[in-house]
């Protein structure tokens, strides 16, 4: 039998790298369905909704450095595009065969018909159709080629017709290239960052994903400049651990010690970051900010110096240009700071909360105490992030995958199942909010299918907890923000694995563990505070007010009870707010 279009697709994926492709199996696609059996190089993850798929590329992609999904014609591949959006907008590589219906019908408003070229061409970085065989070898080379280089979504159109026709071969290449090319500022320039860092006393680094492999060069700097370090939320779990210098986060998910290390210093230097939160930066500092992308310099800051480079390379050359500082007063001010921080973020761990209203904060505390020093977590967006970025510690191994600049709800269990697959061995947490688990429910038959040793800890608190907080600090009193949740731990249970359900805080730490010490999926459902309150480093005083005008309308709505729950339950943030 001749070779197919579709089994020159598989081929290319797999000396390319890729191990599996996530998708909903049927119509055009089967052709490829088949291809990927008869290969045996490469694995069909049936998922049951073709959002949960992209997600899991996404994860994938982060973890080994590139994936693939596919979507069958129409409602298939536009399933695929949240998932897509999430793994663009994060920067990592995935290849994503959007198949169509057949050439012929193309054009006449055929069932199923859509465009795709249009349909994703705001989540990709390559967006092509192969109408003949000839084009379908050098369109994916290319592809692969642009998801890795240019770090996003490569979309091929592949019309089922096409995937069945005989194979031509191409004289592209059959291999993907990747290089590591040093890229830095100019000598010129680095002596002008060398400058501002020198002449000035108070200095601030801040980093981001951009800087995870310059962690050591970001120490031995900021040791240099008696600097105090923070992160972003992508940047925790690579600067945070064994590092002396660190002040934590900051943005909406932070803590104060960042904030205030970055306003009150003469001189912030932002490395390998994008933060979008601009009300969290300095406005009167002088800014300078470094990264591989050149279009984000200044976009969200007015910068001194904005220069073109990996962080590493740039910090290898930069650091013999810097004086090691001895004055440390305002380091030792802002590492004091981070220490009454931690301190009352002790306090809040301390409060178990009661029965069916059990504290977050103490349930991710404890999450981060039991699970294990290469563990991966997956987060869910809203106050799943919250807690996770305050509470789950960094090590040396661990990490955490989350939909931080696409911010999309239902990431955490689908990510978890790419996490998985592509890290068998390690540890899988997924944090999940209620909301979000709810969305993709489904997708727990595809973890129990394959047997994924995923520990799926549900924060249930019944509420769109973030968006309830989001209403109320505007003044508007929540309103259809809660949840009336099926029993989770049933719900696994019907699925073929595990579920316990947790109401009483003294069984958090059982439960915990006993997740851990089992082989397979399982569920932990815990019934957490609905009304705790995740306070921001930084407080607006409309914030303050919005919020007091919303207990107000509370009251006057007759629903005073909820009122009185919200103060018992965050009297412990009083002292934050005076």
């Amino acid at each position: 039998m001749s070779k197919k279009v579709a089994d020159q697709v598989v081929e290319l994926l797999v000396s390319n790298g890729i191990k599996r492709i996530y998708a909903v199996a049927g119509d055009s696609l089967n052709e490829l369905n088949d291809a990927v059996r008869r290969s045996k190089k490469i694995k069909w993850i049936h998922v049951r909704h073709e959002e949960v798929g992209a997600f899991a590329a996404a994860a994938e992609a982060e973890l080994d450095g590139i994936a693939c999904c596919a979507g069958s014609c129409g409602p298939g591949h536009i399933h695929l595009i949240n998932g897509l959006y999430d793994a663009h907008k994060s920067g990592v590589p995935v290849i994503a065969i959007a198949s169509t219906i057949n050439t012929l019908d193309f054009g006449t408003e055929y069932t199923q018909a859509t465009n795709t070229i249009k349909l994703f061409d705001d989540c990709s970085c390559y967006n092509q159709v192969a109408c003949t065989p000839a084009q379908v070898p050098v369109m994916l080379q290319s592809a692969i080629q642009h998801a890795i280089h240019c770090k996003g979504v490569a979309v091929l159109g592949l019309p089922g017709d096409v995937s069945e026709m005989p194979a031509e071969e191409s004289p592209s290449s059959r291999y993907n290239y990747r290089s590591n090319t040093i890229i830095r500022p100019s000598d010129e320039e680095l002596r002008r960052v060398a400058d501002l860092l020198n002449e000035n006393l108070k200095v601030s680094i801040f980093c981001g994903i951009g800087a995870n492999e310059a962690r050591e060069e970001i120490i031995e700097l900021a040791s240099l400049l008696k600097a105090p370090v923070g992160y972003s939320f992508r940047g925790k779990m690579s600067i945070q651990y064994d590092n002396p210098y660190e002040v934590g986060m900051t943005g909406l998910l932070g803590l104060p010690a960042a904030y205030h290390s970055m306003h009150e210093a003469d001189v912030v230097l932002l490395l390998g970051t994008d933060f979008p939160y601009t009300p969290f930066m300095p406005e009167n500092n002088k800014i300078i900010q470094i990264d591989t992308r050149p279009e984000r310099l200044g976009r969200r800051a007015k910068l001194e110096l904005g220069l073109f480079g990996k962080i590493k390379d740039t910090l290898a050359h930069l650091l013999p240009l810097i004086k090691n500082k001895t004055d440390s007063g305002f380091l030792e001010n802002q590492l004091d700071l981070y220490r009454e921080v931690k301190q009352t973020r002790t306090t809040y761990v301390r409060d178990w909360g009661g029965r069916g209203k059990i504290s977050p904060e103490f349930v991710v505390s404890k999450i981060s105490d039991v699970t294990a020093e290469d563990a991966i977590f997956t987060i869910d967006t809203g106050m799943c992030c919250v807690w996770g970025a305050r509470y789950i510690n960094a090590t040396r191994k661990r990490l955490m995958l989350g939909s931080f600049n696409h911010a999309s709800m239902a990431n955490a269990m689908p990510m978890a199942i790419g996490a998985a697959l592509s890290k068998p061995g390690r540890q899988i947490i997924a944090l999940c909010g209620d909301g979000g688990l709810s969305m993709l429910l489904g997708d727990l038959a595809t973890i129990n299918q394959y047997k994924l040793p995923i520990k799926i800890i549900v924060l249930n608190n019944r509420s769109l907890g973030m968006v309830r907080i989001e209403m109320e600090v505007k003044g508007l009193p929540d309103n259809e923000t809660d949840m009336v949740n099926p029993d989770f731990a049933m719900v696994a249970r019907a699925m073929g694995f595990k579920g316990i359900t947790v109401n009483d805080p003294c069984e958090v730490e059982d439960a915990l563990r006993e997740a851990l010490a089992q082989e397979g999926p399982i569920l932990v459902n815990i019934m957490t505070n609905p009304a705790a309150l995740a306070m921001p480093p930084k407080f607006e005083f409309n914030q303050i007010k919005g919020y007091a005008l919303a207990m107000g309308k509370l009251i006057l709505d007759g629903r005073m009870n909820e009122v009185v729950e919200n103060i018992k339950s965050n009297y412990k943030h009083l002292p934050e707010l005076l």
